[in-house]
Order: structure tokens, then sequence, then C-alpha cells
């Protein structure tokens, strides 16, 4: 499990992180979301033991990550801007990620030649295309078998096939390992299809941070027509995050679960009524409502 509490970063002067605090449970895929400038990569340099906080914890099962070894040898990272030594090959790299981590598996290195197939391991990686590039820092993470894996932008470069490959992998290392995956992006709509728990990001605080059943079960766009044009005088304890109206249709944004909804609704004779399930995209926003146009900016 990552702990981060309380964190304050500041540098000159800017507040980064404004006593950020988030928990990514273990053996979960955790999508962090902001816009830029959020602070995402600033916290995922302090989950990697990077950077050291001003104030507040950054913990990997309750213990501090920066100047520790014995978590770091459990951490891997893929950051969004690569790292490997001038001249150095996919080969090198991994003789090199082999002295690290004692936990190197040699024969995946092996038999993941079969999925990366377009890079030579003995080409100099500042060659390589930039999509593969990231095939290989994947590749490399991948057999160092860490308990937690930080990525940052993961598969920006990547084609849809190589994209589908790589969540794959990803995948079954947290279903048969128990692998914890951070993933911070842009791409909500990329997110919603492998991972359970989601925390966005604005101006160094999290805003939101909840497992994705929680936010499906609980907010609903219900589509209603009622028996007059006009939208009838609803209960004043049903929680509606937003109305639009095209036509004589009636769009509903409710926080509850859909049954309840429709049952209440329903109390109102529509002569069309129909509950549609929301996407990510949708629910970040309605939740959000005016908090922060530079978030609502990413989602829509």
């Amino acid at each position: 499990m990552i702990q981060v509490k309380d964190v304050v970063k500041t540098f000159d002067g800017f507040r980064a992180l404004d006593g950020l605090t988030m928990t990514v449970p273990s053996g979960s895929i955790y999508g962090l979301v902001g816009p830029n400038g959020a602070g995402k990569s600033t916290i995922l340099r302090h989950i990697n033991g990077v950077y050291r906080q001003d104030s507040g914890e950054v913990l990997v099962d309750g213990a501090p990550v920066y100047e520790n070894p014995a978590v770091k040898a459990r951490l891997a990272s893929i950051p969004d801007e690569l790292y490997y030594f001038l001249s150095a090959s996919t080969r090198d790299m991994m003789r090199f990620f082999r002295g690290f981590y004692p936990r190197f598996d040699q024969a995946r290195y092996q038999a993941l030649k079969d999925v990366f197939t377009t890079v030579d391991e003995r080409q100099s990686i500042r060659r390589l295309s930039k999509g593969m590039q990231k095939q290989s820092a994947f590749w490399l993470a991948l057999c160092c078998r860490p308990d937690v894996l930080v990525l940052d932008e993961p598969v920006d470069g990547l084609d849809p096939v190589m994209r589908r490959q790589v969540w794959s992998l990803l995948m079954g290392d947290v279903a048969e390992h128990g692998t914890t995956v951070l993933v911070s992006s842009h791409n909500l709509r990329e997110l919603e299809d492998v991972c359970d728990h989601v925390g966005i990001l604005s101006r160094g605080k999290v805003l939101i941070e909840r497992s994705l059943s929680d936010l499906q079960e609980n907010v609903v766009k219900m589509q209603v027509v009622f028996q007059e044009k006009q939208l009838p005088q609803l209960p004043a304890d049903l929680e509606i995050l937003n109305i639009s109206q095209v036509g004589r249709i009636h769009t509903l944004i409710v926080r509850g679960n859909a049954t309840e909804v429709t049952n209440r609704l329903a109390a109102y004779a529509p002569i069309l009524m129909e509950a549609l399930p929301l996407t990510l995209e949708e629910i970040f926003i309605y939740e959000l409502g005016g908090e922060d146009y530079a978030v609502r900016d990413i989602v829509l």
C-alpha cells in the first residue's frame, strides 16, 4: 500500500504540493489524473524517492521511501522522460537493472523478446523511435518484478496494438503477483478500462479519490419525458447535479442508485424514462461541478 499523508513541497516559493493526501491500495491499478501543473509528476517523484517532501509522509507498506534502499528495491518506475545511459542498448540497461533489483527475472527478459519484437536489444536506445523507447522501458521494468510500479504517461507514443499488449501484461502482474500499479495520465478514457481506483489532482491536492465501482454506482444519468413539457417540481432531497433539456427530453444527472432514482421519478408518471451509464469523464465533470475549470477541461 502507498500512503501519502499531508505532503507539502515548495519550489522557489511555489507550492507544488499543498497538503496532498492519497492512498493506493495494494494489488490495485490506481489512475492519477489532473491538468498540467496539478502536481502529478511531483508526487510520483516523491513516491519514487527522488524528492524529499518539506512536510508530511510518503510511505510504502508503512516504511518511508526517501533514502530507503530496501523500499526502493521493491519499486520500479517508467517516467515521462525516460532515463538511460548515452549509447546504452536495452541489453546494456538490462545488465544495469539486474545489479540493482534482487528479483530481476532473466527468464522473463528472454520471454518478453517475443512481445517487444520491434525492439533490437543491441541497438542504442537513443536511436530508437519514441514508441520503441517506451517498449524498451516496459520490457526492463516488468522484468524487475516490482511490488510497486509507478508510471507517468506510460503508453504515450505506443500504437493501439502495443498499448493493449502492455496493459494486458500489467493486469496479468496485478492478478498473479499482487503488483500495485500507480499510473498518471491525462486520458480518462484509457484509464476507465484498466483502473479500479481513481484520484484527481488540482493545485497540489487530491480533490476526489474513489474506487470506480463507488463512482459508477452512486451517480446515474436519467433521460425522462414527462406529461408536460416543463420539468415538474422534484423533491428537494433528490440530489440533482445537472439538468439539461432537448425538446421534451430532460436529462438529469442524479447522485444515487439507479434503481432508487428510477423508483422516485416513476411517481411523476413519466411517458418515457431510461437510466443510462455515465462515462468516467462525465462522472468527474458532474462531481467536480465548478470546482476548477482546468480540471473540467481534461475530461471534456
